[in-house]
Formats: C-alpha cells, structure tokens, sequence
C-alpha cells in the first residue's frame, strides 16, 4: 500500500478549497495524478445549501467518469469576490464556471430576471412549464449573445419570502418605509420601492451582517437560503408571500467550454444537468419542512395574501415600467405561462 505523506494530504486538500474538499481530487492527488483539465467553479451560497451539495456530487460523478481528466475546484459563499466580480471573471475566462440567479444576471442580461416579477407566479407548475419551455429558451438565447454558456437546466432558487426582526408583514402598510435587505437586482429594488419600503442593496455575503447591526430591519429569500444562511438568529418573523421566483443559471465561459473535448463536454453536461434535476427534488421536499424546521429554530410564521401588494405594484406603475423594459417579446412570453400580471 502506498504511504501518504502529510505533505501530499495538504496539497490535496488545498486542490478543492476550504469548504468543499472533493474525496475523488484527494483520491488523484494521493495516486500522484494530475487532471489534464483544471477548472473553477464559483457560487454565492453556502456550502450547505443543496445547490451546492448537489454540486459536489456532480463534480466527483464528473472526476471520476473522466478518470481524472477533470477536476473542477468548488468555491461556495462568495469566496472569488460577489457577484459581479464573478460575472467579470467568468465573462474575462478568469472563471470557468459559475451558478448565478437569473436575477444577478440582469445587470448584463435585462432578459434573465424576467422570471423574478414581483407576483407573477402562482406555484411550481407554472415555474417549471416556462422554464423547461420557451421561457427558458428565450433566457438562454440571451445569455449565449453575451459568450457565455448557459447549461439547459435550471436549478431552484425558490419562491422569496420576507423575513423580520420588528414585525411580521401582512398587508403593504407593514413594508412602509422598512429597510428590507435585497440583492444588487434592479428589478427587486424597484419592486419595493414601489411598495413604499426602503430596500438596502447588498450581496447574500453581507446580509447576516447588515441584519445582525440593524443596517437592515428584514431581507427576502427563498425558505431554503433562509435556513442554510441562519438569518433565524437575527429574524423573528417569516411572512410567506411568495412574491417572486428566480432560478440559479449553471454557466460556462464560451472559449474555455469550447476548448473541451466533446467527450468532457457530454459526461459535464450529464451530470450538472442531473445534480439540478436532484436539487429541483430536493427544494421540493425541504419546503415541506422547512417551515416547522424554521419555527423550531425560533421564527413565528404567518401566511400573507398577495392581492392587495399586486395591486399597490400596478398602481404605482411597477408593472407597466418593466414591462416596457423587458419588451413586447420578453413580456408576451412570461404572461403567456404566468398569465395576465397586470
């Protein structure tokens, strides 16, 4: 049996970072192997969220049906700066992969955060009809204009709930003037200030921080980030309001992805496209529980009634300003699954 020496274990583990050390990369480094293909992988959320997860296993599935050709080295919670500095760096080849919200995306790609409209959508079936169809097809096109490559399945972000250390949100009142953490998204910025609160703009990487010192009283996330990201310990109140849906975009440079062999490129395809159909599951059943998990950690719930905030956004002229800004084209799509939104 060959011996391992301690020099061999740490440059092993440094292969795959910190947070996410990769048992098939500790295999080759011990082997003495070295991967013909060496790529990065960035994401903005933390290693226990099940994007991630399911990244992992993709990532060793992908090692290992490559013998070893490729590894790719995971990079969760910001750890390559936010996210636009990701989008910088994939778009410059500094980065090879990454998975964005479509929402980020927008800053670059208007088209990706189509999806994130405040109340558009009534539950999963409508979700997954447009992003499985033309909807997702038309984002896609978009991304591809910009030279990056979108894979075809999109994993699950979620439905966005308001979370609270002050008060629960019931009506539209209770957002006026409360400084609710969002991210850097146009779209949603304007969405609550339409609701008259006080959006603080801010990467996932500060909101704990910006909560926790009160520069923000609330922030909106899907139940599965509120839990993984432990705002329970300085929220109070969870308010399901369901107001938006956004899906995280698996992304490719376009010269680093054509550079690959097209065997890489199909057993790659394979498994990130599975590891998002897995993550899409496993969103599904947390959300069963999550909310008893969430109330046993501390947070008090309480079920909100979308109508009258749909409402206010249509009076206030949310509705009729982006979808002058997304387009005749982009916005006919969206209603055409989601239905009239105003």
């Amino acid at each position: 049996m060959a011996h391992i020496t301690r020099r061999q274990f740490l440059t092993a583990a440094a292969i795959v970072g910190a947070a996410a050390v990769s048992r098939t990369a500790l295999a080759q480094a011990a082997a003495g192997k070295s991967a013909e293909f060496k790529l990065k992988l960035g994401t903005d959320l933390p290693m226990t969220h099940s994007v991630n997860v399911r990244l992992q296993e993709a990532i060793d599935a992908i090692a290992a049906d490559t013998g070893g050709r490729v590894a790719i080295q995971l990079f969760p919670n910001n750890q390559l700066g936010s996210d636009s500095d990701m989008m910088s760096q994939i778009r410059a080849g500094a980065l090879e992969l990454a998975t964005f919200p479509g929402t980020v995306m927008s800053t670059l790609i208007p088209a990706t955060s189509i999806t994130g409209v405040g109340f558009a959508f009534n539950g999963y079936k409508e979700v997954w009809s447009a992003m499985d169809g033309e909807v997702g097809n038309h984002i896609r096109r978009a991304i591809e204009k910009v030279n990056l490559v979108p894979f075809d399945t999109v994993w699950d972000n979620g439905f966005r709930q308001i979370t609270s250390s002050t008060r629960p949100i019931r009506t539209p009142e209770d957002l006026r003037n409360f400084k609710i953490r969002v991210p850097v998204v146009p779209l949603w910025v304007s969405m609550f200030k339409a609701i008259d609160a006080a959006p603080v703009s801010l990467p996932l990487s500060e909101a704990y921080q910006a909560l926790q010192t009160k520069v923000a009283d609330g922030q909106e996330n899907p139940l599965a980030l509120i839990d993984s990201a432990k705002f329970f310990e300085v929220q109070k109140y969870c308010s399901l309001t369901n107001h938006s849906w956004d899906g995280f975009w698996f992304i490719a440079n376009a010269r680093v992805w054509k550079s690959l062999p097209a065997d890489v490129q199909q057993v790659m395809t394979k498994h990130i496209n599975a590891a998002a159909r897995k993550q899409r599951e496993d969103i599904a059943r947390a959300n069963v529980d999550l909310q008893k998990t969430l109330e046993a950690k501390g947070l008090a719930f309480n079920q909100v009634d979308g109508t009258a905030f749909r409402q206010l956004l249509s009076k206030n002229g949310f509705y009729a300003q982006w979808r002058e800004k997304f387009g005749a084209e982009t916005w006919s799509l969206l209603q055409k699954y989601a239905g009239d939104i105003a």
